[in-house]
Order: C-alpha cells, then structure tokens, then sequence
C-alpha cells in the first residue's frame, strides 16, 4: 500500500477575552494572576466561568512565581515544537497562593531531580507577549542559582490576541480502496467502487458502502466530466492560498459517480458558475504527474447545456 508523510497546520489565532487578556498581560509583566472561584479557590491559570455555579468570573489575584510539584513524568525525547528542546519534566505545580496546579515544563536535568513536593521556580522567556510561553519552563529551587532573565515589561500594553501554531506530522498508510484510487490518478484515470449491494459507485473509493456496511470491491473506472451539484464563492485570502481570490469551489458528481467531492472551477469568471453546469478535468503536464489529486489542476466548463436538477437533486 501506498505510504506517505502527512503534515496538517495552521496558526490558529483567537481573541483572548478579559480574563486570559489579564493573564496574558501580567505574564508579559512578569506577573502570574489567577482568578477566585464562588467556592474562594483560587484557579491558575485562570478561567472564565465558575466551575461550580457556571457564571462568569472576574476578581483576579496575582499568586507566587515559585511553587510546589503536585505530580510530574519525564520526557527523554521531546518533540518539536514543546517548551525544551533537552529531557525535561512535565509536572502540574501549585503555585504559591493558587489552589489548583498548572501543567508545564521543569528544566531538571535529569529524573533522579525530579519528585513530588519539590519546589520550582519560573524562569521567564527572553520574548514576551505570547501568552503562556512567556514562561520558558520551571526549574528547581534547591541546588540552583536564580537564572538572569529578561525583566517583563513595566506597564506592558494589553494581550488581546495570541497566535498559537498547531501542527501534526503523520505517517499515513492508504486504505486499499485509497490505493486503487491513486494508483489510477498516476496513469490518468479516474477509479471509484460500487457496493454490491446497493449499486452505488464511489468515488473517491471509500473501501466500504456507508450506507450497506459492506466491502466496495468492484473497481469502476470513471469519465473526468462531470456536473456542479453545489458551490461557493472564496472571496477572503487565507494562508497557503495557491490562486488569488475570487474562485469558485465546487462539488462536481462525476458521470456515472453516485457521490460528488470537492474540486476547483476555474476557466471562467466566477459569477458565472451554476449547479447543473458540467464541467471537465483540467490535468497537469503528464510529466508532473503523481499518486495524487493534484494531477487534476481544475476543473473547467465544458460548454455543454446544464444537466436537469433531477439528474443530481439527490447527491446535494
């Protein structure tokens, strides 16, 4: 079967709210604040509804920048992307004045260091203003000298946005279905599979009928026309944009398919696009071809009259 690394990312960036705004400043200031539940706990990091009635909260209370190891693991290899890039522990700390535990790193060398109840101590990021990153890791209070780090900012201006990336590297093995199916797009052909059952084609092959719960293993090879069941028109720009907007796209049923999926339509103005128009494959140079969808650059109107809505009404 077919094998590929697969990575999935984007930098997700969210308003903070005026609880986790305050937070955020005062990490920027070198501050931590949690905020005090109806109960009088306090809750580091600090959240935004009571976790007891469910209302909202707002009385802040700055807590210590030292505290003690509630319980922790170690990491001997880190990943990309974690607070170290050197073994650490993972530990939830309670920190001085808080009555909840907050998960981070502790920067302790080696596990033998580690334990339950020891103290730790922040050690502050050189940049700020990213939110819970502004703390670099923890490190142990005993048998250490206090780190020199850069102070926070005297009257930092307010966080009220952060942007966080997330990405998620896998190895992904196709499906035997998905291996037919790409297999196909290496040589120009487009390949579904019909249930026995039922008589649907699918395409792309799904491996089994969603709907009978049975194995598709009838092969059906398929025309690269097809017609526009539904669409929309992309008019904002976004990160990892290939084509300038406006574009249209689209949801094409291939002839002789029983499920539509998604694709491009270009090849004319997008106001032009309709359901019912048909619509051809656009494939890149042969020799750019590949076990990919991006053999198919686009689709575009093939000039045919549009098909009767009866004729999709039922894969919408």
């Amino acid at each position: 079967m077919l094998s590929a690394p697969l990575e999935v990312g984007f930098d997700y960036t969210r308003s903070l709210g005026p609880v986790l705004s305050a937070f955020a400043t005062g990490l920027a200031g070198s501050r931590i604040l949690g905020v005090r539940g109806s109960d009088g706990r306090v809750h580091v990091p600090p959240v935004e509804f009571d976790p007891v009635t469910a209302e909202a909260l707002g009385e802040l209370v700055e807590v210590g920048t030292e505290g003690t190891v509630v319980s922790w693991s170690w990491m001997p290899k880190p990943l990309a992307g974690q607070p170290l890039q050197r073994p650490f522990g993972w530990a939830l700390m309670r920190l001085d004045g808080a009555d909840t535990a907050m998960l981070h790193a502790v920067d302790a060398g080696s596990p033998e260091r580690m334990r339950t109840g020891m103290r730790v101590r922040v050690r502050w990021a050189a940049v700020r203003r990213n939110g819970i990153r502004d703390i670099e890791c923890f490190e142990p209070l005993e048998g250490t000298m206090p780190a020199t780090t850069p102070a926070g900012e005297s009257s930092p201006e307010p966080v009220t946005m952060i942007t966080t990336p997330v990405h998620l590297t896998v190895d992904h093995t196709v499906s035997p279905g998905e291996d037919v199916y790409l297999r196909g797009l290496a040589e120009g052909r487009l390949i579904g599979q019909r249930c026995p059952l039922c008589r649907k084609v699918y395409m792309p092959a799904r491996g089994a009928c969603p709907t009978c719960g049975v194995p598709t293993v009838e092969n059906v090879e398929l025309p690269d026309t097809g017609t526009v069941t539904t669409f929309c028109i992309v008019n904002v720009p976004f990160l990892g944009q290939r084509i300038p907007p406006p574009y249209v796209a689209a949801y094409i049923l291939l002839d002789g398919a029983d499920i539509a999926f998604l694709h491009l339509v270009l090849g004319c103005e997008p106001a032009e696009v309709r359901m019912g128009m048909r619509v051809r494959a656009h494939w890149r140079p042969r020799a750019e071809w590949g076990t990919t969808t991006q053999n198919i650059d686009h689709f575009r109107p093939t000039g045919e009259p549009d098909a009767p809505f009866e004729s999709y009404a039922n894969h919408l």
